[in-house]
């Protein structure tokens, strides 16, 4: 969501090669273009204004390090700013034996999908989440928890007969002690806008069961209005934190830069997909580093320790160094970066990759390219020599694509074996190292065939 952002700010340092000193004067019309990329972004006017001065008070005067560009420094130095307009240091969850989190915002927002995935964060670390269905006015809403629940293996707890909320939060706990339930997360109803209604209930239900957490659901597509919402809650109910959600998608980024300063409000969490794994705790320096361009190398690594089966990894890595992989192996890699989400959100978490873009076409052709592999039979996958013109026809047919598709990934594979081959030297094997070694020891993640080109 923050592309737009990136490419502006990057433009704003570009006519600062060659000086040697920061001043107002060099400075004018970087930060005149930071300005107006932030107002852009759809970040609040009063945050744009103390940003800028604070950048300009850090940069003016500085000597350029000869060791780094003017640009790179003033951009170090953005960085540095970003992460204390976001937030500095991470914001974790109260530690409680028995946790109570309220989950509050507007309709719409995600409150009950947000729900879920801070369930399955927290049952992840040991703990024994119960879901209470906290909206008796939406049915819909109570089923779609009852049916994230069950698939996720939680405890669940609604009643469907009466709307008296705190009553249904009172029950919710007795339930959740006789279950021995460790956390406890109240999604409540949302209105399309805040009004009495909704304060009122919300603020009987927090007297009701008084909780440890109250997280505000925001979704980030809302811009300013967002920070206008979290300001309101936060008058009215006191909250400990907020979730963003739809980082994911492509709105301008302005909300999660303005709510820390002008709602007072620690960021938690942030949302970055549907899916009940797509949750993330936020960290403001590594929001930052994206913002910038500079990748997130320390969220992928985790993403991979998480999702990537290690010794599976470390096998197709070894047989890729001997040159004795197969399509069998190419799909099992496949399978594993799939675990770790969409291509394009892991190219924006490595250095420099921000920029190219991985949209819907080259997801198609890596679906494509499963689609072919599987089209295959076992002995095919293992023995891709044996592939003649009939065993072509009948794969491509039963992929649904072209014949011209299976041959453009046989050459692809043919060409990466050829590369691997090359590699085996010790001068190979010393570059194979160099490069795990950038990528944080992900050696097994590899290269393979089928990768789309980036545009």
């Amino acid at each position: 969501m923050f592309e737009q952002l990136s490419d502006r700010l990057g433009n704003a340092f570009r006519n600062l090669r060659g000086v040697g000193k920061l001043t107002e004067e060099n400075m004018e019309e970087a930060l005149k273009e930071v300005r107006s990329a932030l107002l852009a972004a759809d970040v609040h006017f009063r945050v744009v204004r103390q940003f800028v001065e604070q950048v300009k008070e850090a940069c003016v005067g500085q000597e350029v390090l000869k060791s780094v560009t003017p640009g790179q420094q003033v951009v170090k130095i953005i960085h540095d700013e970003l992460v204390k307009l976001l937030g500095e240091g991470t914001q974790e969850l109260v530690e409680k034996k028995t946790l109570r989190i309220m989950m509050i915002g507007l309709q719409g927002s995600g409150k009950t999908t947000c729900s879920a995935k801070l369930g399955k964060m927290l049952q992840k670390k040991g703990k024994k989440p119960l879901l209470v269905a906290c909206d008796p006015y939406r049915p819909a809403a109570i089923d779609q928890l009852e049916t994230l629940s069950k698939q996720q293996n939680f405890l669940f707890y609604a009643e469907r007969d009466h709307k008296n909320v705190p009553k249904i939060g009172r029950n919710a706990m007795e339930y959740g002690k006789l279950e021995q339930a460790d956390v406890l997360i109240f999604d409540t109803a949302g209105r399309l806008q805040i009004d009495e209604d909704l304060i009122d209930e919300i603020k009987k239900l927090k007297q009701e069961i008084s909780p440890d957490e109250i997280l505000l659901v925001a979704d980030s597509a809302l811009g300013q209005e967002a920070v206008n919402v979290a300001k309101s809650f936060n008058e009215a109910v006191g909250l400990t934190g907020m979730i963003l959600t739809k980082l994911d998608g492509d709105a301008r980024g302005g909300a999660a830069l303005s709510m820390k300063t002008i709602a007072n409000v620690p960021i938690k969490f942030m949302g970055v997909g549907e899916k009940v794994d797509d949750f993330e705790v936020f960290h403001p320096d590594r929001l930052a580093s994206r913002i910038l361009g500079m990748g997130d190398v320390v969220s992928l690594v985790e993403k991979a320790q998480e999702k990537i089966d290690e010794k599976e990894a470390q096998r197709l890595a070894e047989r890729m160094q001997r040159s004795e992989f197969d399509f069998e192996d190419f799909l099992a890699q496949m399978q594993q970066v799939k675990k770790m989400g969409s291509l394009g959100g892991i190219m924006k978490m490595l250095p420099g990759m921000g920029k190219f873009s991985v949209g819907e076409a080259e997801e198609k052709k890596l679906k494509h390219t499963e689609a072919l592999i599987l089209s295959m039979t076992p002995h095919e996958r293992r023995n891709p020599q044996i592939l003649n013109a009939s065993r072509r026809e009948r794969i491509a047919k039963g992929a649904g694509l072209q014949i011209r598709d299976l041959n453009a990934l046989i050459k692809q594979y043919q060409q990466m074996k050829k590369m691997m081959k090359m590699m085996q030297g010790s001068k190979g094997r010393k570059m194979m190292k160099q490069m795990a070694s950038q990528m944080g020891g992900m050696e097994g993640m590899g290269n393979f065939p089928g990768m789309p080109p980036m545009r």
